[in-house]
């Protein structure tokens, strides 16, 4: 309780509630991170960009564009946008910083079938023909499907993701790493 009560003081921002605290930290991630680092870029300004943050900001910068990538796409859509080595690197590290484990096993997952065929997806335009055509379209689906799942359970009012439920709970209990010391 002495640690709430102590928290609490220093980080004025954990007594609001759940969905301004996550407005709050789409706040202060746009104030940190160089509005010239492209995270759809593949010279990995993006990951040096958010490399001297915090670690868990820096895995919530990390997870942001994962969380788009499962809304409009699936997981294995993601790596055409943000595969370059480094920000997949810096996203599987916050996933697992951000107490998502399981999420984290199936982003590596689907990185592995994605990234030996980026050049002939990329060359031969149709990522749902190439990935059939090498077997790996079923199980994209399957592990887009688990990473869906855990939505249920997630706080429908404030965004209903799983990552953006893990931030807010990560700000919570380590606000330090969140919002410095």
């Amino acid at each position: 309780m002495e640690r709430e009560l102590s928290d609490q003081q220093r980080y004025t921002v954990l007594i609001l509630d759940d969905k301004a605290l996550l407005q709050e930290i789409f706040s202060v991630l746009t104030r940190s991170v160089s509005p010239l680092a492209n995270p759809y870029s593949d010279d990995g300004s993006y990951a040096a960009a958010i490399s001297h943050l915090p670690v868990g900001l820096r895995a919530m910068a990390a997870t942001h564009h994962l969380d788009v990538s499962l809304t409009l796409d699936d997981i294995g859509w993601h790596f055409l946008h943000f595969g370059e080595r480094n920000f997949v690197r810096e996203t599987e590290a916050g996933l697992r910083e951000l107490g998502l484990g399981d999420l984290a096993e199936w982003f590596a997952e689907a990185f592995e079938i994605i990234n030996p065929l980026l050049a002939e997806i990329n060359a031969c335009g149709s990522y749902y023909e190439c990935l059939t055509k090498h077997g790996g379209m079923n199980r994209i689906n399957e592990l887009t499907q688990k990473a869906l799942a855990k939505e249920a359970g997630c706080r429908q009012h404030v965004s209903g993701s799983p990552i953006y439920d893990a931030w807010i709970k990560y700000a919570r209990k380590h606000p330090e790493n969140v919002f410095g010391s």
